[in-house]
C-alpha cells in the first residue's frame, strides 16, 4: 500500500493546484507551486537518500519549510524538524542522535549561528534545490516512520518520538473531523513545525485544501492584525499565546470570520476560558489535550465548553483513554489516575532508546486474556479523573506533583488559584528542596497592571489551605518559553539557581 505521507500534497495538488496552500505576509504559494517544490527536494536528496535516512530541516516556518518536509517524506526520508531559533549545540545532539544524512536549511539562516555546526551531514541549502514537476513520493507502508519530533521530557536529554506515516494521517483526520476543517477554512499559523500541534496545522490544509496563514510575529497587536487582513478562521494556540492576545484591547473585539478557536500544549485556566468567549462570542472553543507520544487525545465538544470549562474532554475520533489506577485495574468516576492513550495516533516509540520506550509503550494492560499482544499503547504519566457523564479532567502530572507537608499537590491546582485571584496575567508553579516540608512551592508570576503581590498572598492565604500556598513568589517581567510557546519551569528554576 503506497501509504507515503507526502501523497497528501500530491493528491492535493491534483485537485487544487491554484488553490493558496501558504499565505506569508502578502506572498502566497498555491499547492502546485508547493508540491513543485517538494519534488526538487526530494529530487536533490535522491542520491544520498535512502528509505529510512534521517534528514533534519532547519527553516523558518513558512512554504520552504513546509516543502522541505513534504520532499523529504517523499524522498523516503525520516524528517526531524528543528525549530530555527535553536543553537548548535541543540541542533547538532539532534544530528548525531536522529543519525542525519543531510540538513536541509539556508545559509542566511545558518550564518546566524555563533559558530559553524559540527556535523558530517550533508548541508543542502533549500534555495538550491529545483522546482520540479516529475519526482512523485516513493512507497513507502504506513507503519514505516515519517517523522522523529524530538522533545524535552522531566529529566535528561530530548527524546526523539519516532511518529509513523499512518500517525499523520491519523491525526490530520481526527482533528479535520472535529473541527469541521474544510477547503474554505484559513488556519492560523503561529506555533512551530517543530512541534506536533504545529506541523499538523500544515497537514489539515494540505489534507483538506484549506489556507495556511503564517504570522512569525510574537506581538499580540500584530498577531491580531494579521488575523483581521487574512480573514482567519482557525486559529489554534496555546495558554502563553493565549493570555498574551487576551492582554490587548485589539482582541477584546469580535474577529468576524474567526469560527472556531482551540488549545492545547497546557491547560487553560478557566478564567482565561470565560474571556475568550466573552471576547469572540461567535467562535466555538475546543479545549484539547495531547501528548508528543500519541499526538491528540482528548477534545472537549464547543457546546460543553461554558458547562465544563476545566474539563480536557473525551477522546478523539479513533482513539480511546482509559484511567488507570498503578495495578494497572480502571478507576471508577470521581478516582484519580493515569491517563492511557490507545489508538492510531499512538507513535512507534522513542527513537535509539529501548529502555524508554519499554517505560511508556506498553502492550494494553486491559486486552482480553490470551489475545495476541500486538496493540501498543502509551502511559502518559498525566493524572486525570473522569465524572459519571464520561468526561475527563485534568489533575497534573505524575512527575510533577509536589510533596510537601505530606501532601500530594498539583501545580496545574494551585495556578488555576493564582489565576483566580485576578491579580496576574501569567503564572508558572515549580518547587524547590525544604527539610522540613519535603518540598516548598514557588510560585512565577506576572502581575496584571494594578495587580498586587501583597494581595495575591492574602488571596492565597483565604482560598488555599495552608500546604498548598506557595512559599515564595517570584515576579518576573516576562516567563520562559520554550521552542514550542509552552512555559518552560526547567529555565525557572535555573535561574533562580544562579541567583
Amino acid at each position: 500500500m503506497h501509504a507515503n505521507a507526502a501523497r497528501m500534497l500530491w493528491e492535493r495538488a491534483d485537485l487544487d493546484a491554484r488553490r493558496p496552500a501558504i499565505i506569508e505576509r502578502e506572498a502566497v504559494t498555491d499547492f502546485g507551486t508547493l508540491t513543485a517544490r517538494a519534488a526538487g527536494v526530494a529530487a536533490a536528496l535522491a542520491d544520498d537518500v535512502e528509505p529510512g535516512h534521517r534528514v533534519a530541516i532547519l527553516l523558518e516556518r513558512g512554504a520552504q519549510a513546509a516543502a522541505a518536509f513534504f520532499g523529504v517524506t517523499a524522498a523516503g526520508g525520516i524528517a526531524i524538524m528543528l525549530h530555527d531559533t535553536l543553537r548548535p549545540r541543540q541542533i547538532e545532539y539532534a544530528l548525531t542522535h536522529g543519525g542525519a544524512r543531510a540538513l536541509v536549511t539556508s545559509h542566511a539562516l545558518l550564518a546566524r549561528q555563533p559558530r559553524p555546526l559540527e556535523t558530517a551531514a550533508r548541508i543542502l541549502d533549500v534555495a538550491d534545490t529545483p522546482v520540479d514537476a516529475t519526482t512523485s513520493p516513493r512507497a513507502r507502508v504506513g507503519t514505516d516512520v515519517a517523522q522523529i519530533i524530538y522533545t524535552s521530557g522531566s529529566t535528561g536529554l530530548p527524546k526523539g518520538v519516532a511518529v509513523t506515516h499512518d500517525n499523520l494521517r491519523a491525526g490530520m483526520r481526527a482533528v479535520t473531523a472535529y473541527l469541521g476543517i474544510t477547503h474554505e477554512d484559513r488556519i492560523a499559523s503561529l506555533l512551530p513545525f517543530s512541534f506536533d500541534y504545529g506541523l499538523n496545522q500544515l497537514l489539515c490544509a494540505v489534507g483538506t485544501g484549506a489556507g495556511l496563514v503564517i504570522e512569525r510575529s510574537h506581538v499580540p497587536q500584530q498577531i491580531v492584525a494579521a488575523l483581521q487582513r487574512h480573514q482567519v478562521t482557525v486559529l489554534p494556540a496555546v495558554p502563553p499565546l493565549w493570555l498574551q492576545l487576551l492582554g490587548v484591547q485589539a482582541f477584546a473585539a469580535p474577529i468576524p470570520s474567526l469560527r472556531v478557536m482551540t488549545n492545547t500544549g497546557g491547560r487553560l485556566p478557566v478564567d482565561a476560558v470565560r474571556k475568550l468567549r466573552r471576547a469572540q462570542p461567535h467562535a466555538n472553543l475546543v479545549l484539547m489535550y495531547g501528548l508528543t507520544e500519541a499526538f491528540r487525545s482528548t477534545y472537549l465538544p464547543p457546546h460543553e465548553v461554558d458547562r465544563r470549562p476545566d474539563s480536557i474532554g473525551t477522546a478523539i475520533p479513533g482513539a480511546e483513554i482509559l484511567v488507570l489506577r498503578e495495578d494497572l485495574t480502571p478507576c471508577p468516576s470521581g478516582e484519580v489516575g493515569e491517563l492511557v492513550h490507545c489508538g492510531p495516533t499512538v507513535a512507534l516509540g522513542y527513537w535509539n532508546d529501548v529502555e524508554a520506550t519499554a517505560h511508556v509503550f506498553r502492550p494494553n494492560p486491559l486486552r482480553p486474556a490470551g489475545a495476541p499482544d500486538a496493540e501498543r499503547v502509551v502511559f502518559s504519566g498525566d493524572l486525570v479523573r473522569r465524572d459519571a457523564d464520561g468526561f475527563l479532567y485534568f489533575v497534573g502530572r505524575r512527575d510533577r506533583m509536589i510533596k510537601t507537608l505530606g501532601y500530594r499537590v498539583s501545580p496545574d491546582e494551585v495556578a488555576e488559584a493564582l489565576y483566580a485571584s485576578g491579580e496576574i496575567a501569567e503564572a508558572v508553579v515549580t518547587s524547590e528542596p525544604d527539610e522540613m516540608r519535603g518540598e516548598r512551592i514557588v510560585a512565577h508570576v506576572v502581575l496584571v497592571p494594578g495587580g498586587a503581590l501583597e494581595r495575591l498572598e492574602a488571596f492565597c492565604r483565604a482560598e488555599l489551605p495552608r500546604y498548598m500556598q506557595p512559599s515564595r513568589f517570584e515576579t518576573p517581567a516576562e516567563l520562559p518559553r520554550t521552542t514550542s510557546g509552552k512555559y518552560d519551569p526547567v529555565a525557572l528554576r535555573a535561574a533562580h539557581d544562579a541567583v
